[in-house]
């Protein structure tokens, strides 16, 4: 399956909103898609010491078009089930 590189999210940009997103570390690429009202974040960083939030972190942030000091985690530190807030 080819993935896309990013998907554009920069319609959830918006200060206060939240974003409920599936990681998929070790993955052959970094990507984000957009099936449905699902997003998925592929990283090929491996879970450990944080290193797959960074990646998350960083991706995720590139896609809304916000620097990543404007996103919170605000549950699944360790999961792959994740939420990210959007700060003003």
């Amino acid at each position: 399956m080819r993935l896309p590189d990013l998907s554009d999210l920069s319609d959830l940009a918006a200060p206060g909103t939240e974003i409920a997103l599936r990681v998929t570390p070790k993955a052959s690429r970094n990507a984000i898609t957009r099936e449905g009202g699902e997003i998925r974040v592929y990283v090929t960083t491996v879970p450990e010491a944080g290193k797959a939030n960074a990646a998350v972190v960083k991706l995720l942030a590139k896609a809304l078009g916000v620097p990543k000091s404007r996103l919170e985690l605000l549950r699944g530190q360790t999961g792959r089930d994740k939420i990210f807030r959007v700060l003003g």
